[in-house]
């Protein structure tokens, strides 16, 4: 028996900025719950993502973050996009031969936009 990824979970401070910034970085939809959380949900399937209040501070670089594919394969123009959404661009150490990009989410959360879709077994990985 094994388990498999079915929700990436971020706390977060508002909710409603990190709402409206993950679900059109991905394209998602957004469910307010009740409770003061939200459930965004993949358009086919796939990994929802659970956003949950916080008032803990962030503090220092991620030990988790999710790795994103550019579905068209434009990763200059994804990069651009994801800018103008509200996200930064983040130094983790990178040297500048990385396949990735890393940024930020509007609250800091780190994640890296890879540069090839392919993460088959023998690929790349990433360790920002």
């Amino acid at each position: 028996m094994t388990s498999r990824f079915t929700q990436w979970t971020l706390d977060v401070h508002d909710l409603a900025r990190q709402a409206e910034f993950w679900s059109a970085a991905l394209g998602y939809t957004v469910d307010f719950g009740d409770d003061g959380d939200a459930h965004l949900w993949p358009p086919a399937g796939g990994l929802s993502v659970w956003l949950q209040p916080t008032t803990a501070p962030k503090s220092g670089k991620n030990r988790n973050h999710p790795d994103l594919v550019v579905a068209d394969g434009d990763v200059d123009a994804e990069v651009a996009r994801l800018l103008a959404l509200g996200a930064t661009p983040v130094d983790v150490g990178q040297t500048g031969d990385e396949g990735f990009t890393v940024l930020a989410d509007p609250e800091g959360n780190e994640f890296c936009l890879l540069h090839v879709a392919d993460r088959g077994p023998g690929r790349y990985g990433s360790d920002s």
